[in-house]
């Protein structure tokens, strides 16, 4: 018992460690030499250790824009963006997480090998933060110790097998081959898109066929275009909230450094810094994010192919970006328009309960993906519209999923929801009572 609890408390609880000691498992079966062992499994702890510092570097860049909108829209303080318990929630129940993503890639391994469906999640960020996702919604439903680990494995290892599944079609239709599906928390814009394609687009007139101003061409850089978005962003809402508020929500996280309309701050510094410390963060968290699978991709395959040959990996959504750049950066323009205008909206109608903040990150790696399925279904029409409406239904997944994670990682869905996490934590909340 004293190896064991060992384990849960010092290696469980530590995502980094535990990820670490996957990938080694997977060089191990393979065979890989000493060095290449060490390389491999230090990277991934590196990678996931700077994953979750992109992490807090975001949600400080973000923090002081949530509390802009709570306070415009004089919302109760239980109800504001809280980042602070999303973040710790990590560290709570690391032990967890790390157990239920292990026992679901098994599950996914044993079904891969004795089912059609023979696709390998290998997106380990969104396997991690599915994994958050339902061991959250399980404690929101009052589960602890082995009824939670089954409930969020039963959820986990649907989602990773089913999802990249229905994905392998519209995969092979927008590349043109079937040697990978998508494993991420995109789907449910990658479905929409294709269906308002179908019906409303016309795949003859394709955004590749447009011709993006030279000028414009900073918008494929994710972290230039995210971080610009953001800037403007503070400077408007900075404006609307007004001097007095603006010090109040704004001065308390870097203190007066200038004069505007007789008080004490720099809105235009703030905003600039607030920006680009975005762009910051999800450069480290990419950074993180490509070191971990640079590494436990290849383990994780290792494994596979050892067990299931001929099995099609479920890889992370950059994959498709390189067959239709123009129609991600029209998803993502066109997104962060109407989701924006929707949280304007439901805000001014009373209909807004909780603090909902712009969705930069789900607008490019969820929403303007979508773009790319549309457009390959339905051209450039299909691709505005399913952008236009996905940007709606991005921010009323997010407030519907409010209440499955109020009280544990609510602050999560808050900054990076409005995608598949939002929507399979509605989807297990309903079931989390059974268990």
């Amino acid at each position: 018992m004293g190896i064991i609890s060992y384990l849960t408390n010092n290696i469980f609880k530590q995502p980094p460690i535990l990820l670490g000691l996957i990938a080694m498992v997977g060089l191990l079966v393979q065979g890989k030499s000493f060095s290449d062992i060490i390389k491999g499994t230090f990277k991934t702890i590196i990678g996931v250790i700077a994953l979750f510092k992109g992490v807090n570097i975001i949600a400080s860049a973000i923090s002081p824009l949530a509390g802009a909108f709570s306070t415009l829209y004089a919302l109760p303080q239980g109800n504001q963006f809280n980042p602070d318990a999303w973040v710790n929630f990590i560290g709570e129940h690391g032990s967890e997480i790390g157990i239920v993503i292990l026992l679901a890639f098994i599950i996914n391994l044993i079904v891969a090998r004795i089912s059609p469906m023979k696709n390998i999640f290998l997106t380990g960020h969104i396997f991690f933060w599915m994994s958050y996702i339902f061991v959250a919604v399980g404690i929101e439903g009052g589960l602890s110790g082995t009824g939670l680990i089954a409930f969020a494995t039963i959820f986990l290892s649907i989602y990773i097998i089913v999802v990249p599944a229905l994905m392998r079609p519209l995969v092979k239709k927008v590349t043109g081959s079937d040697k990978f599906t998508i494993g991420h928390s995109t789907s449910i814009f990658c479905f929409l898109g294709a269906g308002i394609g179908k019906l409303l687009g016309d795949s003859k007139k394709s955004t590749e066929d447009l011709k993006v101003p030279s000028y414009l061409e900073f918008f494929k850089e994710t972290t230039i275009a995210t971080s610009l978005i953001l800037f403007f962003t503070y400077i408007i809402v900075g404006l609307i909230i007004g001097g007095e508020a603006r010090v109040k929500v704004f001065g308390s996280a870097v203190g007066t450094i200038g004069t505007i309309g007789g008080m004490q701050y720099d809105l235009f510094t703030f905003s600039l810094m607030a920006g680009l410390t975005f762009g910051a963060g999800l450069t480290v968290l990419l950074t993180g994010v490509r070191l971990m699978l640079g590494e436990i991709v290849p383990a994780f395959k290792g494994i596979s192919d050892k067990l299931i040959p001929n099995a099609v990996p479920a890889l992370d959504i950059p994959m498709v970006f390189p067959y239709a750049p123009n129609a991600l950066t029209i998803g993502f323009l066109v997104s962060m328009i109407t989701s924006i205008l929707t949280i304007v909206i439901m805000a001014s109608t009373g209909t807004m309960t909780y603090a909902i903040i712009p969705l930069t990150v789900a607008c490019f790696f969820d929403v303007a993906p979508g773009a790319i399925f549309a457009n390959a279904y339905g051209g450039r029409r299909g691709a505005v519209i399913a952008s236009a409406v996905s940007g709606v239904l991005m921010v009323l997944l997010v407030s519907l999923a409010m209440p499955a994670l109020f009280n544990t990682v609510a602050g999560f869905n808050q900054a990076f929801g409005g995608n598949d996490f939002s929507l399979w934590s509605i989807i297990a909340s309903f079931f989390s009572k059974l268990f």
